[in-house]
């Protein structure tokens, strides 16, 4: 009899179990999905479905709850750890629905597995029972009820005395242990945290990767007791995955830092929020709220409007880069078929707005464009610094927008080397230009020895041998005397030198003195071109004099004679 009551027992029991089982809803049923569905699926599926049963879109009785349901499966199965512990354990944390006896010693315990709906086994082991004469028994009982297999597995652990205690309210000795019961039925919904793939932005992070950094950023605000999170974080990360290389994406969690969210104005009223920090609207980046509807194609089209817009956009007919003024900066032109700027383009104007000058241009013939060495479309023209055009790439294939952005950065981070390479050699050459001691002609004249010069150094040479000794000393003297002149701030000590060939410009002496200073072969004079007075070095013209006539000249130590009339060259 009491071998009957013990048997009738454990199958009442039993089949409590599997009506609770039953009632437990199958995620990937939930969403729609196969159960080796890809991450992508899930948030596909789950996208779509929400979308369908949003409390703000569907009125339908139930739709809530559907809602909250679609929810709580994204939750698990959107996260490979909760997904594993779920296919395994029937539970997304990976605890079985009772609490579990000792996995490894089965005495006086039992253990239930669930291969998922349609699959079910019991099995019962009391192995330490003490019997009226205090022997330990060996009585076993297993039972087994089961359908078609499953990948997913879970498993109830409790004791023998836990099945008396709560249907008939028998003393177990070890209390209840059905009180470890989670159902995953059990809607999370509003629950859930940041998505993993989206970054959690702070305030030092805000100042340090987003401020007038280039780059637009899709950031959502929100707080942890906002329902809806997980659609919002759904769609922004579909928009992210569309324009993965152009777009980045934050959230900013308002509860843990309010005083950030304040500041920046974009504290979550009812329901969660989502700007664009964009390049629209200011050179340096400012917050741009979106208030559309919350779907993909509405948000992306609203990110793609408040992309960056540095590109010039120009007429070929009309086009002449090197008429623009951009100091130093190299400049770049896409050419393509496009009757607006790319986005690629767009993108990577803002992350090089402060490095190059941008311009696209609209081709309808590639014969128009074949002048500036293009045979192929969509085409990157590039100019240095210095005005040295070149192909940086003709025929550009893209296989998506991030591998596109990657791959022309590097053309771009390559073409500013050389840019810079250029300038420096252009910057070397107009300094090596402007340390030469010039010939006195009539085009250079007024810039050497023009008015706006307080004192002019000539060398005047009859023979080229005169000539590579008077440049020579000039040279040489010239860089002694700025290094003389940095010490003083007086704008008399400036001072310019300059190389004259007597032989071919006899009317510049002629103008000094009516000798003319035929009779030398070389020569060196100081003139004042303002107040119309010369003075010429007596004697040989070596280095050493030349420097000390010079340093006599800005000293006031010399004595200046007025010009027979104001002297000039042809």
């Amino acid at each position: 009899m009491k071998r009957r009551l013990d048997l009738w027992m454990i199958i009442v029991g039993l089949l409590f179990l599997l009506t609770v089982e039953s009632k437990m809803p199958d995620l990937y049923k939930v969403l729609g999905v196969d159960r080796n569905a890809s991450q992508r699926e899930i948030q596909k599926a789950f996208h779509k479905l929400s979308l369908q049963y949003h409390p703000d879109k569907n009125k339908n009785k139930g739709a809530q709850e559907k809602f909250a349901e679609i929810n709580n499966a994204y939750d698990i199965l959107s996260d490979e750890q909760k997904r594993k512990n779920y296919d395994l354990y029937g539970d997304e944390k990976g605890n079985p629905g009772f609490n579990a006896g000792d996995p490894g010693d089965h005495g006086g315990y039992s253990y239930f597995t669930s291969g998922g709906p349609g699959q079910s086994g019991f099995s019962f082991k009391p192995g330490g029972w003490k019997n009226a004469g205090g022997q330990g028994g060996s009585k076993s009982f297993s039972f087994s009820f089961g359908g078609p297999s499953s990948s997913r597995q879970s498993s109830f652990g409790f004791g023998v005395d836990d099945i008396f205690s709560n249907f008939f309210g028998s003393d177990g000795g070890e209390g209840n242990h059905f009180g470890g019961f989670s159902s995953s039925g059990k809607s999370q919904y509003g629950s859930r945290g940041s998505s993993k793939s989206i970054l959690a932005v702070n305030s030092q992070l805000y100042r340090k990767e987003i401020v007038d950094k280039g780059i637009t950023w899709l950031l959502l605000s929100h707080v942890s007791n906002l329902q809806g999170i997980q659609h919002y974080e759904s769609v922004i990360e579909e928009v992210a995955s569309s324009l993965q290389g152009a777009l980045k994406v934050g959230s900013i969690n308002c509860e843990s830092d309010a005083s950030f969210c304040k500041e920046l104005g974009v504290y979550p009223r009812r329901a969660p929020r989502v700007f664009v920090y964009s390049y629209k609207l200011s050179e340096s980046g400012s917050l741009v709220e979106y208030t559309g509807d919350l779907d993909l194609k509405s948000m992306k089209s609203f990110v793609i409007d408040y992309l960056p817009r540095f590109s010039k956009r120009v007429n070929l007919g009309y086009l002449d880069v090197n008429s623009e003024n951009a100091g130093n900066l190299p400049k770049v032109m896409l050419l393509s078929t496009k009757k607006d700027t790319p986005v690629i383009w767009r993108a990577l104007s803002g992350l090089y707005r402060k490095r190059f000058v941008f311009y696209d241009a609209e081709v309808h013939d590639i014969s128009s464009v074949k002048k500036l060495g293009v045979d192929a479309l969509p085409a990157i023209v590039g100019w240095l610094s210095n005005g040295e055009k070149h192909i940086l790439k003709s025929g550009i294939s893209v296989k998506d927008l991030k591998s596109a952005i990657q791959e022309l950065s590097g053309l771009l981070d390559n073409f500013e080397k050389k840019s810079k390479k250029a300038a420096a050699a252009k910057k070397e050459h107009t300094e090596s230009w402007d340390k030469q001691v010039k010939l006195l002609t009539g085009s250079n004249f007024y810039d050497i020895c023009g008015e706006k010069i307080p004192v002019c150094i000539v060398g005047a040479f009859r023979s080229s041998k005169a000539k590579d000794k008077l440049e020579k000393i000039l040279q040489s003297v010239s860089q002694k005397s700025l290094l003389r002149r940095s010490m003083v701030s007086t704008s008399r000590d400036s001072v310019s030198y300059a190389l004259l060939d007597a032989a071919k410009q006899q009317q510049f002496l002629n103008a000094l003195d009516k000798s003319g200073f035929k009779p030398s072969d070389k020569l060196l004079l100081a003139y004042k071109p303002k107040r119309g007075t010369y003075a010429v070095l007596q004697g040989e013209v070596t280095e050493e004099e030349a420097e000390r006539f010079i340093s006599s000249v800005l000293n006031g130590d010399v004595q200046f004679t007025k010009t027979r009339q104001k002297p000039s060259v042809k």
